[in-house]
């Protein structure tokens, strides 16, 4: 499955069947995520066949059930560590698009004390990403108008174009889409406009542009 392709299939799930992950893919996502962390100097883990995060009334708030597979995004503290988690979970979640898997960011609705992964001194746990198969692949959120985020002076440039339409597909918090990307010459400025894990959501919106405008097209400022 081509990245775009994986972009236009993945949706957020939330339910969960009881069918295990096979140790090939598992195998292909743990690699995935050590390339990711070497390359951003994160400390991303994959948690696997472990209920307890999901356990009890924030995941019920959170209407969850079954997730037993998970993403742990950490890494050390800094400015920019929630921009790169989304950056590269959303990487990490595109893959396991390609590889047939189902997923679901997470913030809040999660049991963060019963998480199982390794916070060094000097981390921090952000979030979590769901995996596994779902009971269903979910359904396409809704969009705002590509004009409300996004700025450009004169003709639009098809790749310009082909990055925004894949932003578009990024998901955001709460389906915000808090973001607008300017472009200024040959480089393009990226803006959280507010909200919650809005740095986090502007990692992700990064990664989905990159992709679809192809990154030898421009520079971020």
């Amino acid at each position: 499955m081509e990245l775009l392709e994986a972009m236009k299939r993945r949706h957020s799930v939330r339910q969960y069947t009881d069918r295990p992950i096979p140790a090939e893919v598992l195998a292909e996502l743990e690699a995935e995520a050590a390339a990711c962390s070497r390359e951003g100097s994160l400390h991303i883990q994959l948690v696997t066949d472990e209920p307890d995060a999901f356990q009890g009334i924030l995941a019920h708030y959170g209407k969850f059930s079954g997730v037993r597979n998970y993403l742990a995004l950490a890494g050390p503290k800094g400015p920019d560590l929630d921009e790169k988690l989304g950056y590269y979970g959303e990487r990490l979640v595109l893959r396991a698009a390609q590889l047939g898997l189902d997923s679901c960011w997470v913030a809040l609705t999660f049991r963060k004390g019963k998480c199982r992964c390794t916070v060094a001194p000097g981390e921090k746990l952000v979030c979590v990403a769901a995996l596994g198969y779902g009971v269903t692949h979910g359904v396409p959120h809704r969009s705002r108008p590509m004009e409300d985020l996004c700025r450009v002076e004169g003709e639009m440039p098809d790749w310009f174009r082909a990055g925004m339409e894949a932003a578009l597909l990024a998901p955001t918090a709460t389906n915000q889409q808090k973001f607008l990307l300017t472009l200024e010459g040959n480089a393009v400025k990226a803006e959280s406009t507010g909200g919650f894990y809005s740095k986090v959501d502007l990692g992700i919106v990064k990664y989905h542009f990159e992709a679809g405008a192809g990154k030898d097209h421009f520079t971020w400022k």
